[in-house]
């Protein structure tokens, strides 16, 4: 699967801003004030954002919990339609640019839109091509059984199960190594 530049840029975006969610009632939020809602805007380049406030970041927490519900969709249906409203709520009107040293790409959001319209249309649309390729179930959770962590297979035979391998994976294979060991121990 082709995935250009900016679709890559915006599914890591998409991946980083679900990411962000508190996993239960316990854990903190990853975006608790508009300076992390800034810097998230700065870190991930986000362009043509203006300067944001407290409805920024209440608009970009509600449309976290739609990009969540994608990754959680039964079938490839289910989050078209989820797909479909956040990009119609964003008002998008796609048009090319190059900007900041990159090449021509599409922009999906209307120019002067909010951070959440603007994270609604780009990131939805890159989605969207996951849809439209048949491959919405490389929108994939960590399998680590205490890590939701979302992320998307990039892998070519799409068997990525963990959210990284270096962390989930690899602790999940040293404890079933140690349960080995210690069977064969008896």
């Amino acid at each position: 699967m082709l995935i250009t530049h900016d679709t890559r840029c915006a599914l890591e975006t998409v991946v980083d801003l679900v990411n962000t969610a508190p996993e239960d009632d316990t854990a903190a939020d990853g975006l608790p004030d508009v300076a992390t809602l800034a810097d998230f805007v700065r870190n991930h380049e986000i362009s043509d954002v203006g300067v944001l406030s407290e409805f920024d970041l209440s608009a970009v927490r509600k449309i976290r919990g739609r990009f969540a519900a994608v990754f959680a969709a039964p079938d490839a249906r289910t989050a078209a339609g989820l797909i479909n409203e956040l990009v119609a709520a964003a008002g998008t009107t796609p048009r090319l640019t190059d900007h900041d040293g990159y090449d021509w790409h599409v922009h999906y959001f209307a120019p002067g839109a909010s951070v959440a319209d603007h994270l609604a249309a780009d990131c939805g649309m890159a989605l969207a091509f996951f849809v439209v390729a048949g491959e919405q179930e490389r929108l994939r959770r960590c399998e680590a059984p205490d890590c939701r962590r979302a992320f998307v297979d990039l892998s070519r035979n799409r068997s990525r199960r963990y959210c990284d391998s270096r962390t989930c994976g690899n602790r999940l294979h040293v404890a079933a190594y140690r349960a080995r060991r210690k069977e064969a121990a008896g």
